[in-house]
């Protein structure tokens, strides 16, 4: 399924409309409800990372493991975080500070060198939030691989048969929120044993705006 370019649009104009002007730049969420989908069985949960068409237009957060001319290279891309080998050495005992890297880190991608010290490291933080990094060669193409990372969206089932991630912001183009919108929800019925009928609901809303029902 692929839902109607023109239902979208008129969901995203009603969302606008019912929702009231805000100090700060929302993002537009998409809520997909599933039915007959038993999350807590290993065979019934999502997580799902998905490389959308555009960017969510906003501020997106990078953590790259990395060491030499990697992590230079890394460095010099705004908005990234690198955590070299003797920075990583250094974190191996503290698990609050892991967890504040955790919590403030939208994805991470790592040096494959360096894959198993992250996860000596890393691995009981990371791991069950989803977080586990993207492993890349060293002479990669960082800047590219970043740029990827933050046209992705991370959407996970845990415990509720409700799946919710941003998909843009307010003040994006119509035609490039229901780009976005659309590969979301086909990637996410191809993960449904029944695709569409696995599907009860899906919502459309602003941050602090209220949910608008989109026709299936």
């Amino acid at each position: 399924m692929s839902l109607e370019t023109k239902e979208i649009k008129r969901a995203l104009k009603e969302v606008r409309e019912k929702s009231k002007k805000r100090n700060f730049k929302q993002s537009v969420e998409l809520i997909i409800n599933l039915k007959d989908v038993d999350v807590k069985k290993p065979e019934g949960r999502i997580q799902e990372t998905i490389e959308l068409p555009n960017p969510i237009g906003k501020d997106v957060n990078i953590c790259v493991f990395a060491t030499g001319d990697l992590a230079l290279r890394a460095k010099r891309i705004d908005g990234v975080t690198v955590i070299d080998r003797e920075q990583l050495e250094g974190l191996a005992e503290d698990k609050k500070r892991q967890r504040q890297i955790a919590k403030r880190t939208d994805f991470f991608i790592a040096e494959a060198p360096l894959m198993p010290l992250v996860g000596r490291v890393f691995g009981t933080i990371l791991g069950p939030r989803g977080k586990m990094p993207t492993p890349v060669p060293p002479n990669v193409d960082i800047k590219s691989v970043v740029e990827r990372h933050r046209r992705m969206v991370r959407v996970r089932a845990r415990g509720q048969p409700t799946l919710q991630c941003r998909v843009g912001t307010e003040d994006m183009d119509d035609d490039a929120l229901v780009e976005n919108i659309q590969a979301v929800i086909r990637r996410i019925e191809g993960r449904l044993k029944r695709g569409i009928k696995n599907i009860d609901s899906i919502y459309l809303k602003l941050t602090m705006g209220p949910p608008v029902k989109l026709n299936l």
